[in-house]
């Protein structure tokens, strides 16, 4: 197969251009739109949707749109980022605000909708947004019906077919028609997908002959057409253009029309199908162009374009969202090679879990983390010198302070911190930007695991930060009471099933030398049962090992359970900063361990002498940053690493 990213010439796979919006979901579903009491926020629009969902499917893409001079417009300009879509074709327009779009699944067949576009901002762009040089550096342009409904919209999108195809370029078209974003129809027929118009059909049809890929569902075809029935659909778009025509046909695949379009419909390539339980269908026809442009722009057969662009589409109408939902060229394929005993692919724990671990919000190849969120440790402290356990909040502000003077801007650094003592630790640590936030879960000591503040820990994470990281520390051994260990194991399965449903990363701090022998295999023992359970953490964290020996046996078992993990951190178990550096180099041929979280080697003793009031802020910050570089020059020295 040619790769899309080796193309000579060109810098760019694909420039979508048009709608972006903010989709607004309502996250009850079986409800009416009045009843929905909360949304899933994510971009929107069919051109922002096909950038990301090209760009998780290996093209280089980039979004040509306006958005709005505010928090919204930031946010899809972040996310386009977040997603590997160059933001060169973003314009930000200062006098109007993005677009929103609110939705309900009411059921599998109705799904009330209301855009919020008036004045908005993607709908001003205009001529001059067009950037020649922008244009010329794409393979190929998407080119959206809703924007040849204005004015101004029309001249643009024309203005960049123009520019595309002296260049040698290629125009897609994607029919994408909404009626009402054309006037005909009033604000609560956000959901209606066709009204006959002789107004849309002559003015859509000036389109076709200029573009090299149509691409419609029957409906969209007919009012490309002007015509009321489908074959003759078919033959006045092929009487008009050359294009490749591929009629999207919902739960029946695709059919792709290369050449004249005979009287027996089926005589075209079919892509496979593939039925699923149908879910959302919005967001579908996007994620299907996208599998499409994949093998299209890749030089794969049409064949394989329409089998995997029906693939895609069958992801998104069984999820709810959008863009979120389009598949990595890493889920495709595996789930091409593997399918799914589930119609309802959203229920499939393996696909499920390819598709988590390749959209993370960011890579982080390494982390050195200052762990600041003790509890009952800095209580015993307060208590030994006689300091107000309230003071405990300050400290950890000055612990802030202290990990952000190392990171000082750099990636690869982090803090645990608590939400006991931590709530205004974490409001410094926004403050500062050097990275990763991770958070305690688990009662304090607590043997069997226990929750700290509600054994309902879904409804506490839901008001988590999305970038925040859950943290559990669980004493686990595998030679524990089987009574003990199946009640663990319970916990820790509830706690990875409630982080996958609100979408948090997750943390699993194991520490098994406190309860037994600590071997070369005990640790691997432990991953095993937790793994067979389909229990699968973004990170662990675990206790210095004995031997290169353990090290190897970790690696091994995480690589063949989860080669997504990010790997593993490790902790200090307030050792000196000599003991942690020898443990930092015995690691130092396990790739498995990314780095370390340590708290009580670094800042035990500024809290015993700040608490006691025998050090000022400024002496405790140092003392604490000098530790935690130590520790830092120590773990990048053991590993040959610099930090970013």
């Amino acid at each position: 197969m040619a790769d899309p990213n080796t193309q000579p010439t060109a810098q760019l796979d694909v420039i979508t251009i048009g709608r972006a919006s903010v989709d607004l979901y309502g996250q009850q579903t079986g409800s009416r739109l009045e009843d929905v009491a909360s949304f899933a926020k994510s971009v929107g629009g069919c051109p922002a949707n096909i950038a990301i969902g090209t760009a998780r499917l290996g093209l280089r893409s980039a979004l040509l749109t306006r958005v709005g001079d505010e928090h919204m417009g930031r946010y899809i300009r972040e996310q386009m980022l977040r997603e590997g879509v160059s933001d060169k074709g973003l314009v930000t327009d200062k006098e109007r605000l993005t677009a929103l779009v609110l939705l309900s699944v009411e059921n599998d067949r109705t799904f009330p909708l209301i855009f919020y576009r008036e004045n908005c901002a993607d709908m001003a762009l205009n001529e001059d947004d067009i950037a020649p040089e922008f244009i010329r550096s794409a393979r190929a342009i998407v080119v959206t019906g809703t924007h040849f409904s204005r004015p101004n919209t029309d001249a643009a999108q024309r203005k960049a077919m123009k520019l595309v195809k002296e260049a040698g370029g290629k125009v897609v078209f994607d029919i994408d028609y909404r009626p009402n974003l054309w006037g005909l129809a009033g604000h609560a027929a956000g959901e209606s997908r066709y009204i006959a118009s002789d107004k849309v059909s002559n003015h859509i049809k000036g389109v076709l002959a200029d573009c090299d890929l149509i691409v419609g569902t029957e409906e969209e075809v007919m009012i490309a057409s002007g015509e009321s029935e489908l074959l003759a659909a078919l033959k006045t778009i092929r009487s008009l253009s050359k294009a490749t025509i591929v009629l999207k046909r919902g739960p029946m695949g695709c059919i792709v029309y290369d050449g004249p379009i005979a009287d027996d419909l089926e005589a075209g390539i079919v892509g496979k199908g593939f039925p699923i339980e149908v879910y959302n269908v919005l967001g579908a026809g996007d994620a299907f162009m996208s599998g499409f442009l994949r093998g299209w722009l890749g030089d794969e057969s049409l064949a394989t374009a329409a089998t995997w662009a029906n693939a895609c589409g069958a992801f998104a109408v069984s999820r709810l969202l959008c863009s979120p939902e389009i598949p990595t060229f890493e889920e495709l394929q595996f789930f091409l090679k593997n399918g799914s005993k589930q119609r309802a692919l959203r229920k499939d724990e393996a696909i499920n879990h390819v598709h988590w671990a390749t959209t993370r919000r960011s890579d982080i190849p390494s982390m050195m983390a200052l762990a600041c969120d003790h509890r009952i440790q800095l209580e015993d402290i307060a208590t030994r010198v006689g300091a107000d356990p309230t003071r405990i909040r300050d400290f950890k502000v000055l612990a802030v302070k202290a990990a952000a003077k190392v990171a000082d801007g750099r990636d690869g650094y982090g803090m645990l911190i608590d939400e006991k003592f931590g709530r205004e630790a974490m409001f410094e640590f926004a403050r500062h930007s050097f990275g990763w936030m991770g958070r305690p879960v688990e009662l304090p000591g607590s043997r069997p695991l226990r929750f700290e503040f509600s054994q309902d820990i879904g409804s506490q994470l839901v008001e988590w930060p999305v970038d925040h990281t859950i943290k559990c520390l669980c004493f686990y051994h595998p030679d524990d009471p089987a009574e003990l260990k199946a009640e663990q194991q319970q916990k820790l399965r509830t706690l990875f099933e409630a982080a996958r449903k609100v979408g948090r990363e997750l943390l699993i701090e194991i520490i098994a030398g406190k309860h037994g022998t600590l071997d070369e295999d005990t640790i691997p023992r432990a991953l095993e049962e937790l793994y067979a359970l389909g229990i699968k953490p973004d990170w662990w964290k675990l206790e210095p090992q004995a031997s290169a020996g353990a090290w190897k046996k970790i690696e091994a078992v995480i690589n063949s359970n989860d080669p997504y993990c990010r790997g593993v951190v490790l902790l200090g178990l307030e050792a000196p900063l000599a003991e942690l550096e020898v443990a930092f180099a015995a690691t130092a041929d396990a790739d498995v361990v990314k780095g370390f979280a340590v708290g009580r080697s670094i800042f035990a003793h500024a809290a015993e002498q700040w608490l006691g009031g025998k050090m000022s802020d400024d002496a405790a910050v140092g003392d604490m940053a000098q530790r935690f570089e130590q520790l830092t020059k120590a773990w990048l020295a053991a590993r040959d690493r610099r930090a970013a």
